[in-house]
């Protein structure tokens, strides 16, 4: 119930409102006129107007004026949710409703503020608020009697965000607490002429008088009393410096409070670690796991039970030794090897490229030698037999027309022999192909070529051992060396078998290629080729460039072998190791 200014009084019951004057009934309205389908739970009149502040079971706050709800709000409004179990008007005239499990909320002026536990209750159950004559609010809730000073009130009110200091009465105090919800009649609270509050509990009346209260006054002593380092206690002395690598850090205080010491309030920080400030209650110890190396601070303050702080507190300075992996020199260490890495590899790089550059233009260079020489000889022979002709001509016609016939073959001889140093030039291996498909693919191109022999020989290739994937780049040279042998046979050997073999070895890479030809002179296979031609030491300078060996075996009438081998680590970089195979081409080559 509830009386206003005007002297009416105000019953809320299950089905009605109801209103009373001078003892007789004026009205009834019932709930359900007024949009609500339950009935209020407590009823606050205006002091400055004759209206009503409802509050709701379920929820909720409406302004009643002339039998109509002027204005309603919900938790969508921001009103704190639950049940509403108290309503105050304060001095200013603003709104305070208190609800059970959402905190107290204050409506003025149409705005709404709630204070909650996460701006310094110690719950969220309220049962009901009331000021007393000092402006201080007291609250009546689930875990105790909280006072918020006047002061603390206008901080927060200033600042939504602001966490008010507050000072709590419970059991051990001799304060009576409410288990379940706020039921029975209203108000619950009221204040007397002298300033006492009195106020309805589970099973009785208690009284408080705000100006008597026994208060202790006296900030508690806090001490920090011992730090360990992965379960290890240390002195406590200034700056002390604990080991690297501290896994568990675990630091102990403690506050004294005589009168109720479990009430102690602590709040703590490790600058160096945390910015801002954590309050527990009643615990006296703090861990910190895997702090880096670096200072640090550690800051602890205390409060008393009723809510007197020691803002000095009590501080420990302290640092953790970094590893060796944690220092400056380290750090810089590993910078310097990660540069001079990379420019390792760019150095690296750069040398390959400059000797996959070399290889192109000393193979150009050879071909373009050849065909000098090649062209040159030839047309040079040609000339001076055409000159020969010539000068033939009236005295001994029949001669100079063998010899005429003598300078065309030599000429043609020339052309095929440029022709066929320009294809091996521009000769690409297919892509995708291995040796035994590329050299099975170059001697059926070479036994239909315009260069072999009316009835070229016959031609077979071979295989021993599991196929091994070769390095690309090692395979095509391999290729290039094996073709050259080929149509060296094919062109020169007048022979009616060759054999090309091929051995993947554990190893080495063996590449056999034989013929039953005329073989070679002996004394052009002692000095390595004939001379003004390239082809035998061209070959053997491109299998040393990747650190193979190629040999020839040759006899008048008994034909030529010529057997070319690479070690296992440069023929088969890619699949025996990967990603450093071009090192060991490196290696091999240096």
């Amino acid at each position: 119930m509830a009386g206003d200014k005007a002297g009416n009084l105000w019953l809320s019951e299950d089905h009605s409102l109801w209103h009373l004057r001078e003892g007789r009934l004026v009205e009834q309205i019932p709930w359900s006129e007024l949009g609500h389908h339950g009935n209020a739970s407590v009823i606050a009149a205006d002091r400055e107007q004759v209206g009503l502040w409802l509050g709701f079971w379920g929820g909720g706050v409406s302004y009643f004026k002339d039998r109509q709800l002027r204005a309603s709000y919900t938790a969508s409004n921001g009103l704190a949710e639950g049940n509403v179990a108290g309503l105050q008007l304060d001095g200013e005239g603003a709104l305070w409703a208190a609800t059970e499990g959402g905190g107290v909320s204050r409506l003025k002026d149409g705005h709404i503020a709630t204070l909650t536990s996460r701006n310094g209750l110690p719950c969220d159950k309220i049962h009901w608020t009331i000021e007393d004559d000092d402006s201080s609010f007291w609250l009546y809730t689930a875990c105790g009697l909280v006072r918020i000073m006047r002061t603390e009130l206008d901080a927060w009110i200033a600042d939504p965000k602001h966490r008010v200091e507050v000072t709590v009465w419970d059991a051990s105090d001799g304060v009576r607490l409410r288990s379940g919800a706020a039921t029975g009649h209203g108000p619950r609270v009221v204040k007397s002429t002298g300033g006492k509050l009195w106020y309805v509990t589970g099973d009785g009346v208690q009284v408080v008088d705000p100006r008597h209260l026994v208060l202790n006054k006296l900030p508690p002593p806090v001490h920090i009393e011992r730090i360990a380092a992965d379960d290890r206690p240390y002195d406590l002395r200034p700056g002390m410096r604990l080991p690297a690598n501290v896994r568990n850090l675990r630091i102990d205080y403690t506050a004294l409070c005589l009168v109720a010491p479990e009430k102690i309030h602590f709040k703590y920080k490790l600058e160096g670690q945390n910015r801002n400030w954590h309050e527990v209650i009643n615990e006296r110890q703090v861990s910190y796991t895997n702090l880096p190396p670096r200072n640090y601070r550690f800051r602890v303050i205390a409060s008393n039970n009723n809510g007197v702080w020691n803002e000095t507190g009590d501080t420990l300075e302290f640092s953790i030794a970094p590893a060796y992996y944690q220092t400056t020199w380290f750090g810089a260490l590993c910078v310097a090897a990660f540069l001079a890495g990379i420019w390792g590899l760019y150095r690296l790089r750069l040398y390959q490229i400059a000797r996959e550059f070399a290889a192109q233009t000393e193979e150009r260079t050879r071909i373009a030698r050849e065909l000098h020489d090649t062209l040159l000889q030839g047309f040079q022979a040609s000339l001076i037999q055409m000159q020969a002709a010539r000068n033939m001509f009236d005295r001994r016609p029949e001669k100079a027309v063998q010899s005429l016939d003598d300078a065309i073959t030599m000429a043609a001889g020339s052309v095929a022999e440029g022709r066929s140093a320009i294809q091996d030039l521009r000769a690409q291996p297919a892509g995708g192909a291995d040796l035994v498909q590329l050299l099975t693919a170059a001697g059926q191109e070479l036994a239909h070529s315009d260069e072999a022999p009316e009835n070229p020989p016959a031609f077979r290739l071979t295989v021993e051992g599991e196929r091994r994937d070769l390095e690309p780049l090692l395979q095509d040279e391999v290729y290039r060396i094996a073709r050259e042998l080929l149509r060296n046979s094919f062109r020169h050997a007048q022979a009616s078998r060759i054999e090309a073999e091929i051995r993947y070895e554990s190893r080495q890479l063996r590449v056999h290629i034989r013929d039953d030809g005329k073989g070679i002179d002996p004394e052009i296979l002692k000095a390595g080729g004939r001379a003004g031609h390239w082809g035998m030491s061209g070959m053997r300078e491109r299998a040393d460039r990747f650190g193979g060996k190629l040999e020839f075996w040759s006899e008048a009438g008994a034909g030529t072998e010529a057997v070319l081998t690479l070690p296992a680590a440069a023929a088969y970089g890619a699949s025996n190791g990967g990603s450093f195979s071009f090192l060991r081409r490196k290696n091999t080559d240096s």
